[in-house]
């Protein structure tokens, strides 16, 4: 079922204490919130973003505060977590607060994934992985006896018990044209990140075509976006604390074999503000960001996911509750 007219809250576990995420989620809902995306790391990109806690655990908290939707945003299969264990933990979550939980995938990142000391393979296979772990989740959610023999994933005899009425949608973030062609084919929705419009409308033609040969409707399925700010009182501020909290934000390069937060760190000293243009909009004005959000409204999302990247969470989630999220114009 599609949901129109999202606006959420985008947790980011690199960033902040879960108690504290907590806090602000249920400021966020006060405050005209609907969603909320949460990130699933293991390391946090850069040492002194400091924070990384569990996000599965801190969900069930969630759930249980709030009655916001929320989902992963997003959840890597094959390597820390067999997919079996996600197919558990997401029917787990929707059994207990259902309609409420969306599960979003992707296909990982060193930098969370090598922990478990295998071969970091290069980018077809990691989404070839991907692909077979969404089959084995997908089977687990009849609630029948699964066995599965993939290329790269191996499932023996396992069976969810615990199930709700409904398995929750899978999502699955995605920048290129194949993945988003099978991520329309395969899965019931699409997440992705701001990028130039010609990029954003080829991935969208792609996804509905692969919604379409999977007889589809691709004007049901959830598009998902999740965007990068830095908003603060002044100018400045905004821009010191994109370049000091969110600096991986300004890397114009892949990141997605890159091992260590320290490595980041390292890079990091190379970034200044003028990296962040078109990457992250860095503005004091929230005119511009309603301008900015409005504008993805625009070409197509009905869920929009706003990361603030500095450290006055709460003042973020208030200003867009007052100024950004009531001005929002959504198609009929």
């Amino acid at each position: 079922m599609k949901t129109t007219g999202t606006v959420g809250y985008a947790a980011m576990f690199e960033q902040f204490h879960p108690t504290d995420l907590l806090k602000w989620c249920k400021t966020a809902e006060d405050s005209g919130f609907s969603s909320v995306m949460a990130s699933d790391h293991f390391h946090p990109w850069t040492p002194e973003q400091g924070e990384s806690a569990f996000v599965w655990s801190w969900m069930g908290a969630l759930g249980a505060t709030t009655n916001l939707r929320f989902g992963t945003g997003v959840t890597p299969p094959g390597f820390r977590y067999h997919p079996a264990i996600i197919a558990q933990g997401a029917a787990t979550l929707e059994a207990m607060y259902p309609g409420r939980f969306w599960l979003g995938l992707g296909a990982g990142e060193a930098l969370n994934e090598h922990v478990v000391g295998e071969y970091w393979p290069e980018a077809p296979t990691r989404l070839r992985i991907l692909m077979e772990s969404i089959e084995v989740i997908r089977r687990l959610f009849t609630g029948k006896v699964v066995k599965y023999r993939g290329d790269h994933i191996r499932l023996e005899s396992a069976r969810l018990y615990t199930m709700p009425q409904t398995p929750p949608p899978i999502y699955v973030a995605t920048a290129g044209p194949l993945q988003s062609r099978r991520t329309g084919e395969f899965c019931d929705g699409i997440i992705t990140v701001g990028a130039a419009d010609e990029k954003i409308k080829m991935l969208m033609e792609k996804f509905e075509e692969g919604a379409r040969r999977a007889d589809k409707d691709p004007s049901t399925m959830p598009r998902m976006i999740q965007l990068h700010v830095s908003w603060a009182d002044s100018q400045r501020e905004a821009e010191d604390q994109a370049v000091k909290e969110w600096p991986n934000g300004g890397m114009p390069f892949p990141k997605g074999d890159i091992r260590n937060p320290e490595d980041f760190a390292a890079m990091a000293k190379q970034v200044s503000i003028e990296n962040f243009k078109n990457r992250v909009l860095t503005s004091a004005d929230l005119d511009e960001h309603l301008d900015h959000v409005q504008h993805y409204v625009d070409l197509g999302f009905d869920e929009v996911y706003v990361h603030n990247v500095g450290r006055n969470q709460d003042e973020f989630i208030r200003a867009y509750g007052e100024r950004v999220i009531p001005k929002l114009r959504w198609p009929e």
